[in-house]
């Protein structure tokens, strides 16, 4: 192969590896940024505490509860016909929403974790 074909390949070799998608604003690459997590989110963290603690949000909100590597679950410690379903089991790298339809105070905690508690104040 002489030196002109060799540097022609070599040239096209860069420039396709230049042209190849990936990452950037319009590549496909895996590098994006995760999507921010939804509003009125409470996270069950490997610290075991619920983050935040106490959250307020208006009537007919759902508040997102996103259990990270460590197994949690939220029991609620009043039942009434306003009160959310539980989040039974040992619960881990997913995310569970419920819907306060009804304004009072709610509060609840972890049974695998005793000492994590939590406040939803819905107005």
């Amino acid at each position: 192969m002489s030196g002109i074909t060799r540097i022609i390949s070599a040239s096209f070799i860069i420039a396709l590896a230049a042209c190849g998608g990936g990452t950037g604003p319009y590549g496909g690459g895996n590098n994006q940024n995760p999507p921010p997590p939804p509003a009125n989110t409470v996270n069950a963290t490997a610290s075991l505490a619920f983050s935040p603690a106490s959250l307020t949000i208006s009537s007919g909100e759902a508040v997102t509860f996103a259990f990270g590597s460590v197994a949690h679950n939220v029991f609620f410690d009043a039942r009434d016909a306003a009160t959310p379903t539980d989040i039974p089991g040992n619960n881990s790298n997913k995310s569970v929403q419920r819907t306060f339809n009804t304004a009072g105070t709610y509060n609840y905690h972890c049974t695998i974790h005793p000492t994590m508690t939590g406040t939803v104040t819905v107005r």
